[in-house]
């Protein structure tokens, strides 16, 4: 039978005005929202945003100091800078596209220039308060949910000028979120080393960098460096790299003070640089990768008007170090751009880096040294993996392992299929059990499943080459996209899918060792990510509750009243894909795979996957679960 279609009516047209956009759609301002588990989540944006106007105002010379207090999860903001203009303190914080950047007259080179951020955080909090303070007198207005409930004037001629935000992110929205303060003392941090004289006091405790982001690079260098980090600093521009014997590239970008962990052309153009530079240098045709391997550094630049790609700030889009409307003399519009920004960053790094090379010869042949050692191995292993390529493609291998989806994280981004490129995942299971029931329940637009055999090698104990023959890392490898570039990654999302027992366990170490030894940058980027499924599913003849803890069983047997059972799941065949389709669906819970800049990760990798030592064997008892905690209940 042929469907009534619903009535399109004029009732259907909706405005939405300001907060309620931004309280609909969250995302496209503030990214993911999260709980504060993750440094992505949102909870840490709306900081950011707040800390960032402060940042502007020092940047424009007016503040020497910004204090940030964190307590029982409310935050305030307080700066020293000029304060909002008195009559105009409501409307700066609650009308979207209201703003004092959308020009260069009052912020130069601002991060945020789209009159959005602090009226998102106003629109996401459950409490919102700010105050400007101006030559003895404050304006202030209090809001909820981003709706004004009170607002006024009055004399302070006790208040140094500047502005005040409090806020309470709204639960309703991010749910039992927390702050980690780990996370939130990296932000400050970043903030000061890129922002020399500027002083940012966290919950009392003062952080200033004298050095610029040559601090960054020493403080966070987590193996020894072959050689004192050169620093470059220009108009716009400063820089700072060295090696170590590690694998990857650790590369820290920012712009105008915003911290760009998914890199963009400025960090782009920095890595063609370096390579371009020591190739020209040394007179030989080195590979990129063989000079950049091992590379520890930063990029920071400042441009005007910058365009970055999503309301998070976190990927720079603009090709110009700047670029702003005019008009001719006819009066006709026209675009008024400046250089490049590869031109500028590799014209600076190719004679600064020069320069600097030809005065500390004593550095030069370990560069090289270090290059020709990089070459040498990559090269045998690329022989390795690539008869081992041809091996599985006879044999059809590679296409029984990987189950693809349709949307990949290096495509095209066009308005249709953005969203699915940004959530564009593989899990990474053990088994044809596991797999299968990922793949039934999966949604094919977007995720992917890639199916391992038995336990990988141990990549921290073999040798590399040892690890290159080793079939099933190296299908991994190509899965991903990965064979020759980082930025070839074919997936936003690496999510890791074992068991709940001891095999699984032990699996998922595994991976995450060779992640961690030879394509560390993933974790550094966020991509890697553990899966996280229910141990126990307890219901009655009314309900089903799935629960990922003890304690959550508990909760649900004490609030399903009468008769309940409880079923123990081991594995991920267990579950059937209809139930499983809802724990990798809008509400699969995660956990991130996270290195702090300054962990070790060889040191990591010692304890865990090292020699069974005292002190491995202290943390295991200290944290073990016991198997009769997780066993059934028969009620």
């Amino acid at each position: 039978m042929m469907q009534t279609p619903l009535n399109y009516t004029d009732d259907n047209i909706r405005t939405l005005e300001g907060v309620q956009h931004v309280r609909m759609r969250p995302g496209m301002y503030i990214g993911r929202l999260g709980n504060g588990n993750n440094p992505g989540d949102g909870i840490y944006v709306l900081l950011k945003e707040i800390i960032d106007n402060s940042v502007d105002e020092f940047a424009m010379g007016f503040g020497k100091q910004i204090q940030v207090d964190i307590a029982d999860n409310t935050v305030s903001v307080r700066d020293f800078g000029r304060g909002i203009p008195l009559d105009s303190v409501v409307k700066a914080v609650s009308i979207l596209n209201t703003g004092g950047k959308f020009d260069d007259k009052a912020f130069k080179k601002s991060v945020g220039l789209n009159g959005v951020g602090t009226k998102a955080v106003n629109a996401l909090s459950e409490s919102f308060y700010v105050c400007s303070y101006r030559d003895g007198e404050s304006s202030w207005a209090r809001f909820e949910r981003g709706e004004l409930k009170d607002s006024g004037k009055e004399a302070s001629p006790k208040e140094k000028n500047g502005t005040l935000v409090t806020f309470y992110p709204d639960p309703m929205m991010f749910g039992k979120f927390e702050y980690n303060m780990d996370y939130v003392e990296t932000m400050v941090k970043n903030y000061s080393y890129l922002k020399k004289g500027l002083t940012l006091v966290l919950n009392g405790t003062p952080y200033k960098s004298e050095n610029g982001l040559l601090d960054l690079v020493n403080e966070n260098l987590s193996e020894e460096p072959l050689y004192p980090p050169i620093h470059l600093v220009g108009e716009d521009i400063e820089v700072v790299l060295s090696h170590c014997n590690a694998y990857g590239e650790n590369i820290s970008s920012f712009v105008n003070g915003q911290n760009t962990r998914d890199g963009g052309t400025h960090l782009a153009a920095y890595r063609e640089a370096i390579a371009k530079t020591f190739k020209e240098f040394f007179k030989k045709n080195y590979a990129p990768e063989d000079c950049r391997q091992g590379i520890v550094g930063a990029i920071s630049i400042q441009i005007q008007e910058p365009n970055f790609e999503g309301q998070t700030k976190t990927k720079l889009g603009s090709n110009y170090m700047w670029e702003k409307q005019t008009h001719d003399e006819k009066g006709a519009l026209k675009l008024d751009v400046g250089p490049t920004i590869r031109t500028y960053v590799n014209s600076f790094v190719a004679q600064e880096l020069d320069n600097y090379l030809r005065i500390n010869k004593e550095i030069v042949p370990i560069i090289e040294e270090k290059i020709k050692s990089s070459q040498q191995e990559r090269e045998e292993i690329s022989g390795i993996q690539k008869k081992t390529r041809e091996r599985n493609k006879k044999t059809n291998v590679y296409n029984k392992k990987l189950r693809d989806c349709l949307y990949h994280y290096g495509d095209k981004v066009t308005e249709k299929n953005q969203e699915d490129i940004e959530r564009s995942s593989i899990f990474l299971t053990e088994g044809d059990s596991a797999s299968g029931t990922i793949s039934d329940a999966r949604n094919t637009n977007y995720q992917a499943v890639f199916s391992l055999r038995g336990k990988p090698i141990n990549s921290f104990k073999e040798s590399r080459k040892k690890v290159a023959e080793n079939e099933e890392l190296n299908l991994l490898v190509s899965a991903l996209g990965i064979e020759d570039d980082l930025e070839n990654l074919r997936y936003n999302n690496i999510i890791v899918a074992t068991d709940a027992d001891d095999d699984g366990m032990h699996i998922r170490m595994l991976i995450l060792t060779f992640f961690m030894k030879y394509y560390p940058d993933l974790i550094r980027r966020g991509h890697v990510y553990i899966l996280q499924t229910p141990l126990f599913r307890v219901r009655n003849k009314q309900e089903n509750r799935y629960c990922y803890s003890p304690e959550e069983k508990e909760q649900a047997v004490a609030e399903l009243k009468g008769k309940v059972e409880i079923t123990r799941f081991k594995g991920l065949g267990e579950i059937s894909p209809e139930e499983f389709a809802d724990f990798i669906g809008a509400n699969m819970r995660v956990d991130s795979v996270n290195i702090a800049d300054e962990e070790s990760i060889s040191d990591i990798m010692e304890f865990y996957m090292g020699d069974n030592t005292i002190e491995r064997q202290t943390f295991i008892r200290q944290n073990l679960r016991s198997e009769a905690e997780l066993e059934d209940i028969n009620i």
